[in-house]
């Protein structure tokens, strides 16, 4: 064989490889909601990130839901005695105040839902932890649709 034939049978098996690595079957998954709850130390804080996140939101063209805050944020004191064996009545207080904020994402595919969370992770601040739950859309099983048109 010519070095040309062979160039043409390695380009034709190339294309081959790269349109069944396109075409995997599989369908993307469907989300109803996903739900983003972040929580930090600084109420300012997450309030811009809860903007920043809406903002990159609708610049994707993702329909949102909520993006609201309790009144309230989650008080921890401790109660500790300054030295570690006497003195009773001299005593320390601290105190850790935790702020949340709730960011829901309405009607995303998976790959939307996979990079657009990405792109929240690597944009967090410091000092915030987010958590995120996804309610994914499923067909109704065969045995109760069947129910349905009876």
């Amino acid at each position: 064989m010519s070095t040309q034939q062979q160039n043409e049978q390695q380009q034709d098996s190339t294309k081959e490889q790269i349109s069944l690595s396109i075409n995997t079957g599989t369908p993307d998954k469907l989300y109803k909601k996903v739900e983003v709850e972040i929580k930090g130390n600084d109420s300012a804080v997450l309030k811009s990130y809860g903007t920043f996140a809406t903002m990159a939101a609708n610049h994707l063209k993702i329909n949102i839901g909520r993006n609201t805050a309790p009144r309230k944020a989650i008080h921890e004191r401790w109660t500790v005695l300054k030295s570690a064996h006497v003195h009773k009545k001299h005593r320390v207080q601290y105190e850790i105040r935790t702020y949340y904020r709730y960011l829901d994402f309405l009607k995303l595919t998976g790959s939307t839902a996979d990079t657009f969370l990405e792109y929240l992770q690597r944009n967090l601040p410091e000092g915030v932890a987010m958590k995120v739950t996804k309610v994914e859309m499923e067909k109704l099983p065969k045995s109760i649709a069947a129910m349905g048109n009876t």
